[in-house]
């Protein structure tokens, strides 16, 4: 019933390399990383490849770059380069304030955005900077032009009117 108990078996001690061994380590992997990459003039060789195209045994040049032969010797032929015309900016015409409002004003664009939000439907951020820019152009041009709003300042007088009631009532 009670076998006899193996004795536990000790690890061995790690062994420490000498400085010898530790050295033709070094020098060991150091002459593998030199021999890494290719042999010297290994682009010239004609790689053979299980790939044949067309079967056609045809040497494929692994130099990158175009093949178009470069003329040593300069012609008058060649010199004529076709000329790249160089684009002006294209100036603005300044419009007078009466026709840029004009503009704004019968913009269709602007005038099916503000249809839609009088509907109640919402619009695209760049829809509603549109909107305010336009909008934002108009109270300058009607401020310079020096017009006004005819229903603001009949709101504004019947206020006027109703509050000076109210005060004279009391």
């Amino acid at each position: 019933m009670n076998a006899p108990k193996k004795p536990a078996v000790k690890p061995k001690k790690k062994y420490r390399k000498t400085k010898e061994e530790l050295n033709a380590e070094g020098r060991e992997r150091k002459r593998e990383k030199k021999r890494r990459g290719h042999k010297a003039g290994s682009r010239y060789e004609i790689q053979t490849s299980n790939k044949q195209s067309g079967g056609q045994n045809v040497s494929v040049d692994p130099r990158l770059g175009s093949k178009k032969p470069v003329p040593l010797i300069v012609d008058d032929k060649q010199i004529t380069k076709p000329v790249v015309e160089k684009k002006q900016p294209t100036i603005k015409e300044k419009l007078s304030p009466e026709k840029e409002l004009e503009l704004l004003e019968s913009d269709d664009r602007l005038d099916s955005l503000l249809a839609r939000l009088e509907d109640g439907e919402t619009v695209s951020a760049e829809e509603q900077k549109y909107i305010d820019t336009c909008l934002d152009r108009i109270d300058e041009l009607m401020n310079i032009l020096g017009i006004e709003y005819a229903e603001e300042e009949e709101e504004d007088e019947d206020k006027l009117d109703d509050i000076m009631r109210i005060l004279k009532s009391k």
